[in-house]
Parts: structure tokens; C-alpha cells; sequence
């Protein structure tokens, strides 16, 4: 292995040796071969460090540099002209300091095809509704094809180059991606990368006695280094225990299985399989892909003595990968999914590694100060851990496809005294409607009856009380839960990234618990927030602008559209505000360069009335007399003796006056 201080010379010397064979290779693409030569002189020195680190000992790593680049290379050739185009906007914009998903124009949304729109037919006749709410980027849930029966909501995939049939073909997935693309929306697509189903093609190759399909997966003859592992391994599902192998009767081996017996993990510790990874990712690029969630890739390294989570491996292959898809598809984006300690998510965000990252810690503290009425253990954890490095982007979001975990930092709570294991029963009872007073209605979800804990499962107007108060007659209640799924809303759409909302969230879906009749879904509540679209619903709920589905509709539209005639939202400038009214929570917004006009956005977390004084806020706007109020911001707002004065759940956003 060489030194690090050895590694640029040695990968200059390399890329030398390697530039003829694969201009050799590539001869028949020689004006393409030009543009791909360019980007690999720029990009070889880290990708050749980061798979020099992990594979760099095998006697056979040149051999598996050379094929890795020559995979790069065939899926730069194959790339189709209109994806060109894209590649070449989104790296001017980052060269530029302004990647696309840090521009205020900019909103998500994510579904589940097959339940929002029927199939990928059905749902590229469903673009004008989403132009219509503002989208531009949309996340489509697992799509490709799955393993029948169970299969994890599709995170058990059977195959990387095919769609689920029910829900349609790769013909149709591409004609989607044409169609979203003229439409100004990017698609999203699941990269599963820490596991595969059990009857992927490469496990079917595995047990039919194929070696190099066998040495992709975590597989052992005996118990003797699954038992050496598992000691220092946490425990991911409390019904399953903490056994994380699983006897392969096929195969007559073990079979490492982080999260169910019937995904096999994969083993990256393989170049081949990493060579057999890029390629898979670039044939999605190609097919029209503009980012790919990267699910699990806490889990994807693994190493004796160790959690076999977040360690240094894990970023090297994400690092590694970026650099490939530099090469082939550069104006591909990567969004990394890591539902661990706060600290750990943030370590997989930048721009050479992942340049999107879901905002977990973010969500739950939505969630916890609507339980609490206390902002300030947000303000804290925010304060710490908001900032990212150029280049890079969150994901915020109120709610997405899985359960809600209480992941914020324990050390932060300590730091208010606050017991962690205490406040999580709380929030617990709290959405699970346990607790006196509570208004939410959520389910719990993988309850531990040894230490009661558990997770959250509901949609957003669910667990913000509408259900609730709908079933009760109580329109008080009603305005209460529909100004609380606003306020939430609102925040992810100022506070800096990406904003994605759940379809459905926009029109106030409430629990669907048909799933509990469902034997293939009954045991798995999390389908409760994930209820299936009902478009003649959604077309009504536009057309009755007074029903809580109407008011949703009309307030998150009104939001969306400040958003975008609002420079000051692009970016990721933002401070948290220390105020000294803990219901309220604050921050101020000054765009990418600062240039732009200051926004501060004040938010109540309380059913009853917050003042704020005026004292500071006018400093922070830049100018007196007292700033006027930006766009929309509700339910209502005033100005009174102590300053700003925000009614239950209220939001304002303040700029000085032009």
C-alpha cells in the first residue's frame, strides 16, 4: 500500500499507463473520447486515492482500475445528447457556487407510483398537477423490479435494469424522464446499494456455483466470523432480534442480512462488485435518472471489532462512486440516506461525496417542539449542525415514506437538561395519542415491549391532529391541525435546501388503514402513511378552497410561490435566532451571496398567542423603520406594543422595507 503523500505521483504515473489502452478502447467515439479525457485527467487523482485505500493490497487492483474506467467510459459513450445538455447546465451552475438544488425556485415531492398515479403511464398524465403545485423535482419510490412477496417496500431489488412489471417498463420510466425533464422536473430514483433481494441475478448466479456472483455478497461457511461480528453489531429491528445472518440452505453458507433474512448484503470490499455497482448506477443515469438515493449507506463497509456503520471505508466508496459518475454523468446528483447520529449524517455530505442529504435531525425536531412547545432544543441542534460545506445541500422535509425515530442527539439534550430516554417516551406517548392532552393520531411502529421504545408511524395531518379533531366534530381542533401542518410546511420551504413534500401532504391525506387487510402488509403499519392517491379527491380539494383539504392546498401553494420570488431562500445561509421566547422559533435567510435582501421567518410553536419583540430583529433586516412582511404567512399576523405578535402556529417572514 502506498502513503498518502505518494498517492498523487503514483496516480499521475498510472493515469499515463492507462490513457492509451482506453483511448484504444474508445477509438470509434474519438470526439467523445476527447470530452471523456478531460474529465478524467480532472477526476482520476481522487478516485485513484480513494480505491487505492480500499483495494490498493489486492494484487489485482490495476486490472480492476483499468475496468472500472473502461465501464465509466462505455457509459459516458452511450450517454444520450439531451442528458449531455443537462450535464453541461449543472456543472456550470456548481463551478459557479450554485448548484441547482440550492436555488429558491426550486420544490420536491416524492410518492410511490403505483399508488399515487396507478403505473408510469398514469402518472405521466399526472405532470400538469404537479407543475401546478410548484414541483421540480420529483422522488419516485422504489420502482424497480422487486422480489415477490416480501421485499421491503421495494428496497429488495431483483434487478437494477428493470422496472417492476406492474408498474411498468424501462421504455416507459425513460419516456417518463423526457416528459418530466421538458416539464423543468428532475426524477429521483432509489439506488439500493447496501443489499440486494435474494433472487437478484446476482444471487441466483451466486447459489447456481458462480464464484465472482458468490464473492459479491457477505457470505461464510461456518459461525465462526459471523460470531466474531455480531457482538459489536446494534439491533435493527427489536421483533428480529439481534441476529444480523441469516443460513442460506442454497448457497450451504451464512449470509450476512443487516435488515431482512431475505436481502443479502453486498460486499464492497470486493472491486469487483463495486465495478458491478457503477455500472448499474450509470445505467440508470442514462435512462434518465438526474439523482439517485442512496439508500442505507451507513451499512455498506464492514469491518471486524467495529458497528459495521459510518466507518472511514463507507465514505471512501461514496467518494469513489462520485468520482465515476464525474467521469460518465456528471450532471448526475447523489442523496445520501443515513438515519443515524446527527453528527454521522452530516460526515456523507459534501460535494466530492454526497451532494444532497436527507435532513432527519431536522424532521424530528419539527416534531419534537410541536409535542413540547419548546424550541429550544431545535435551536441548539440546528445552531451546531446546520451548516454544510459549498457544494452541498439538505433535504428538509416534514414526513416522508418511513416511520419517525426520535434521532436527535442525546449530548444536546443533556445540554438542557433534559433526560433523552425520558423525553422520547414522552414524544411516543405523545403521537401515539397516549399522552393526556395529545392531539395526534399516529401508530407505534416496531415497539419494544423490553424497553419501550418505538418509532412513529402517520401522515402528517394525522399525527398534527386532524383526524383526530375531524372524527370529533371539533372545528377549532381542525383549524388548530390544519395551521400545524402549515407551520411545518412553511419552515421546510424557508429554511435553506431542498423542500420535498409527501403527495398527499398538500391536500391533508389522512391515515389510510386499509393496509390492515392487506396480509401483506398488515404486520408493516407504516402503509397507514402512505395512503393511495385519489386524484378526484385532490382535483375537489383545489376546487373547495374552504375544506381542510382545500386550505392545505391553497396555504402550501401560497408558500411555494413565495418561495420562489424570494432570491433570499436560495442557498444555505441561515441562523438560527436565540430568542428569548422559547415557543417561537426563528432564523434569518440571506440567499447565496448575501446580496440579496435578509428575510427573517419567525414561527410559533404554540396554540396560543407569541409575542416577539422588535428589539434586534430590525438590526438583523439591515435598515429601519420595522420591515415589512414577504409573502404569505398564517394563519394571521400583527403588530402590536411588544413587536410581532404571531397567532397559534403562526409563521411570518419579515424583510426591511425597499
Amino acid at each position: 500500500m502506498l502513503d498518502d503523500a505518494d498517492l498523487p505521483r503514483e496516480a499521475a504515473r498510472s493515469l499515463d499507463r492507462l490513457i492509451p489502452r482506453l483511448e484504444a478502447e474508445f477509438a470509434g467515439t474519438r470526439p467523445r473520447w476527447q470530452a471523456f479525457r478531460a474529465r478524467l485527467e480532472r477526476e482520476f487523482p481522487r478516485l485513484f486515492a480513494e480505491l487505492h485505500r480500499l483495494y490498493g493490497g489486492r494484487y489485482d487492483f490495476f486490472w480492476h482500475l483499468e475496468r472500472i474506467l473502461a465501464a465509466a467510459g462505455a457509459a459516458w459513450a452511450e450517454r444520450p445528447a439531451a442528458l449531455e445538455s443537462r450535464d453541461a447546465v449543472a456543472e456550470a451552475a456548481a463551478l459557479a457556487g450554485r448548484p441547482w438544488f440550492l436555488d429558491h425556485g426550486e420544490v420536491g415531492a416524492v410518492c410511490y407510483v403505483d399508488l399515487w398515479a396507478g403505473d408510469l403511464k398514469g402518472l405521466r398524465g399526472r405532470i400538469d398537477y404537479l407543475r401546478s403545485l410548484g414541483v421540480t423535482y420529483l422522488h419516485l419510490m422504489p420502482l424497480l423490479k422487486m422480489r415477490a412477496g416480501e421485499n421491503d417496500g421495494g428496497y429488495a431489488v431483483s434487478s437494477y435494469r428493470a422496472v417492476e412489471p406492474r408498474i411498468g417498463t424501462m421504455a416507459e420510466l425513460e419516456a417518463l424522464a423526457d416528459d418530466l425533464r421538458a416539464a423543468g422536473i428532475r426524477l429521483c430514483l432509489d439506488m439500493v446499494i447496501n443489499h440486494t433481494a435474494d433472487d437478484h441475478d446476482w444471487a441466483r448466479a451466486a447459489i447456481a456455483g458462480d464464484a465472482e456472483s458468490r464473492e459479491c455478497y457477505r457470505v461464510f461457511p461456518d459461525r465462526t466470523l459471523p460470531d466474531a461480528y455480531e457482538p459489536t453489531l446494534r439491533e435493527i429491528f427489536p421483533d428480529r432480534g439481534p441476529e444480523h445472518f441469516t443460513w442460506s440452505p442454497a448457497l450451504g453458507a451464512w449470509v450476512w442480512t443487516t435488515f431482512y433474512t431475505f436481502q443479502w448484503d453486498l460486499n464492497f470490499g470486493n472491486p469487483a462488485l463495486f465495478r458491478r455497482m457503477a455500472e448499474e448506477m450509470l445505467f440508470l443515469a442514462n435512462s434518465g435518472a438526474e439523482v439517485l438515493r442512496l439508500d442505507a449507506v451507513p451499512f455498506i463497509w464492514k469491518e471486524p471489532g467495529t458497528p459495521c456503520e459510518n466507518l472511514p471505508g463507507t465514505h471512501r466508496i461514496i467518494r469513489a462512486f462520485n468520482a465515476v459518475v464525474r467521469l460518465a454523468a456528471p450532471g448526475l446528483t447523489f442523496k445520501s440516506e443515513a438515519i443515524v447520529h446527527p453528527d454521522d449524517v452530516k460526515s456523507y455530505v459534501g460535494p466530492q461525496e454526497a451532494e444532497l442529504s436527507y435532513h432527519p435531525l431536522f424532521m424530528v425536531h419539527l416534531w419534537e417542539a410541536l409535542a413540547s412547545r419548546d424550541t429550544r432544543l431545535m435551536r441548539h441542534a440546528l445552531a451546531k449542525r446546520f451548516a454544510l460545506p459549498d457544494g452541498a445541500g439538505w433535504v428538509s422535509y416534514a414526513r416522508g415514506h418511513d416511520d419517525i425515530g426520535w434521532g436527535f442527539a442525546d449530548e444536546d439534550a443533556a445540554a438542557w437538561a433534559i433526560d433523552p430516554g425520558a423525553h422520547r417516551r414522552f414524544l411516543n406517548a405523545f403521537y401515539t395519542g397516549r399522552f393526556p392532552g395529545s392531539f395526534a393520531g399516529g401508530l407505534p411502529f416496531q415497539e419494544n415491549p423490553r424497553t419501550g421504545d418505538c418509532r412513529i408511524s402517520g401522515t402528517t395531518a394525522s399525527l398534527c391532529g386532524l383526524e383526530r379533531a375531524r372524527l370529533a366534530g371539533d372545528a377549532e381542533g381542525v383549524d388548530l391541525a390544519i395551521w400545524r401542518i402549515v407551520l411545518l410546511h412553511g419552515l421546510i420551504l424557508t429554511i435553506g435546501g431542498l423542500p420535498v413534500i409527501y403527495l398527499g401532504d398538500e391536500v391533508a391525506a389522512e391515515n389510510d388503514y386499509s393496509y390492515e387487510h392487506d396480509p401483506a402488509r398488515a404486520h408493516d403499519n407504516r402503509w397507514a402513511h402512505r395512503p393511495p392517491a385519489r386524484p378526484a379527491e385532490q382535483e375537489a380539494a383545489r376546487a373547495d378552497p374552504d375544506s381542510p383539504a382545500g386550505r392545505v392546498w391553497r396555504a402550501l401553494s401560497a408558500l411555494i410561490a413565495m418561495r420562489k420570488a424570494t432570491p433570499a431562500f436560495g442557498g444555505l445561509d441561515t441562523e438560527i435566532l436565540p430568542l428569548d421566547n422559547p415557543q417561537v422559533f426563528g432564523f434569518v435567510r440571506r440567499g447565496h451571496d448575501g446580496d440579496d435582501p435578509p428575510v427573517v421567518v419567525l414561527a410559533n410553536f404554540s396554540e396560543r398567542d407569541q409575542a416577539v419583540p422588535d428589539a434586534g430583529l430590525a438590526a438583523l433586516l439591515g435598515r429601519p423603520p420595522w420591515p415589512d412582511i414577504a409573502g404569505f404567512a398564517g394563519p394571521t399576523r400583527a403588530f402590536g406594543p411588544l413587536g410581532v405578535v404571531l397567532e397559534p402556529y403562526g409563521l411570518a417572514c419579515l424583510t426591511a422595507r425597499g
